[in-house]
């Protein structure tokens, strides 16, 4: 997995920050950030939602989740809007989808699709996935990649 070390230097020297709202990755964007020093003068808050409840109490629209399902770019936008709005922070990054493995309780959607929406500036930033070879934890770490490279190559921080 890359260093989000040069991401959260950016933030530092413009003064942004950044908060989470995991699902599939279970925290591992929020880790991967927090694992660089100096990382607490620009990370506001994560939080992990595996289920619909918790999404729907952090923010995110029923009605979103029930219309386009919780595995959709839709769900990924307003869990990156409301992360933002919950912890005002500047950018909110949402994550949602599966790695491979179908949910009984969703039984929609590609079983290796992972939506990311980053919020920054009052745009959206959508990423879509395919997210099919290797174990869990390289699934995790190929999006924490893509994230990083995204932030890193696209964002005017």
């Amino acid at each position: 997995m890359k260093s989000f070390e040069k991401i959260v230097q950016k933030l530092i020297k413009n003064k942004k920050t950044i908060a989470t709202m995991e699902s599939c990755t279970g925290g591992s964007l929020a880790s991967a950030i927090t694992n660089v020093e100096g990382a607490s003068a620009v990370f506001k808050f994560g939080a992990v939602t595996y289920s619909n409840d918790f999404k729907i109490k952090m923010g995110v629209n029923k009605k979103t989740i029930d219309e386009y399902s919780v595995y959709s770019i839709n769900t990924a936008r307003e869990m990156a809007f409301s992360i933002s709005r919950y912890a005002i922070a500047d950018i909110g990054v949402g994550v949602t989808g599966k790695m491979g493995v179908s949910d009984p309780n969703n039984n929609f959607g590609d079983d290796s699709r992972v939506f990311v929406c980053i919020y920054y500036d009052d745009e959206y930033y959508d990423l879509i996935l395919k997210v099919n070879k290797g174990t869990r934890m390289e699934k995790k770490d190929y999006i924490i990649d893509k994230i990083i490279e995204f932030l890193d190559g696209n964002l005017k921080l």
